[in-house]
C-alpha cells in the first residue's frame, strides 16, 4: 500500500503543494500594492507579517488566496437557499442543464452526419470539408450571431445556449464516429456479407460496436467543450442565472472572489460531467468486455 501510494499519489500531492505555494506567493506579490495603500498605510507602522496578513484578507484582491476562494465557495453553497441567486449550485444547475441538452443535440447531429458520411461517398466529399471548416469560426464570434437569430425568432431561454454547446459538441463526435464506423476490417465486412446481412444489420452488429472505443473519448472532449460553449453563450445574453452570468456579474462589480468561485465551480462541474460520460462508458463497454 505504501509503495502504491508513493507511486500514484505522492507525485500528484507534490505538484499540488508546489502549485499552492506558488499561488500564495503570487497572491502576496499582486495584492501587496493595494494592501499597503488601502490597509497598512492608514494604520501606521507595519512589518512583513502585517503585509502577508493583509494580502490574504483583502475584500477585493487582485488574486485571491486559495483559502479565500474555498471559503467564498463554501459560503455561497451553505449560507443561502438553493433557489437563491447567491447560491452557486443554482447557477451550476442552470449551466449543467443547457450543457447536457446541447451535448445530446450534438451527439445526435454528429452521429447522423457520421452515418451519412460513411454510407455515401458523395456526402463524404460534400459534408466533411464544411464540417471541418465550421470549427475555424471562434465560438466568441458565432455565439452572438446565433443568439440574435434565435432571439428574432422568439426562441429564448435554454435553447440558444444549448445550440452553442451543440456547435462545439458535434464536431468531435462526427470525426470519432466516422473513424469508428470505418474501423471494421475487410475480412469482418466480408464475413457479415456471407450471412446476407443488410446494411442496417451490418451497422448494428459490426459497425456500431466497433465505433464505441472511438466514440467515448470524443464524448468526454465534447461535453467539456459544450460546457465552455454554454458559459460563453451566457455572457452576452444578460442571463440572470448560470455560471457565465455569475462570471459577468463578478467582472462588472470587480468582485474577484466571485469570479474565481464561479471558475472553480465550473471546473468541478466539468469534472462531474466528464465522470458521468466515463460511467456511461463503463456501463456499456465494461459489461460488453466482461460478456
Amino acid at each position: 500500500m505504501t509503495a502504491k501510494f508513493r507511486q500514484h499519489f505522492l507525485p500528484v500531492a507534490t505538484v499540488l503543494a508546489a502549485a499552492l505555494v506558488l499561488w500564495y506567493l503570487l497572491a502576496i506579490w499582486l495584492n501587496a500594492a493595494g494592501a499597503i495603500e488601502r490597509v497598512l498605510t492608514p494604520r501606521g507602522p507595519w512589518g512583513w507579517q502585517d503585509l502577508v496578513g493583509a494580502t490574504f484578507s483583502m475584500q477585493r484582491p487582485v488574486l485571491p488566496a486559495p483559502h479565500q476562494i474555498a471559503l467564498d465557495l463554501w459560503s455561497s453553497i451553505v449560507d443561502y437557499p438553493i433557489d437563491s441567486p447567491r447560491n452557486l449550485l443554482l447557477h451550476a444547475g442552470v449551466t449543467a442543464g443547457a450543457t447536457l441538452t446541447g451535448f445530446l443535440m450534438g451527439v445526435v447531429l454528429g452521429s447522423l452526419l457520421a452515418i451519412c458520411i460513411v454510407h455515401s461517398r458523395t456526402l463524404d466529399r460534400a459534408l466533411m470539408p464544411w464540417i471541418v471548416a465550421s470549427q475555424s469560426v471562434p465560438v466568441l464570434a458565432i455565439a452572438p450571431i446565433v443568439l440574435i437569430i434565435l432571439g428574432s425568432l422568439g426562441i429564448t431561454g435554454m435553447l440558444p445556449k444549448a445550440t452553442i454547446a451543440m456547435y462545439l459538441c458535434f464536431f468531435p463526435v462526427t470525426v470519432a464516429m466516422v473513424q469508428g464506423l470505418r474501423a471494421p476490417q475487410r475480412l469482418e465486412m466480408e464475413l457479415v456479407h456471407t450471412w446476407s446481412a443488410s446494411r442496417i444489420q451490418t451497422f448494428f452488429m459490426l459497425r456500431l460496436p466497433s465505433s464505441l472505443p472511438f466514440l467515448f473519448p470524443a464524448l468526454r472532449v465534447a461535453i467539456a467543450a459544450g460546457l465552455a460553449g454554454t458559459i460563453v453563450a451566457e455572457l452576452p445574453t444578460g442571463a440572470q442565472a448560470g455560471l457565465g452570468a455569475r462570471l459577468l456579474t463578478g467582472s462588472y462589480y470587480g468582485n474577484t472572489l466571485q469570479i474565481w468561485s464561479a471558475l472553480i465551480m465550473a471546473s468541478l462541474l466539468g469534472v462531474a460531467l466528464t465522470a458521468l460520460v466515463s460511467l456511461l462508458e463503463y456501463g456499456l463497454t465494461g459489461r460488453r468486455k466482461q460478456a
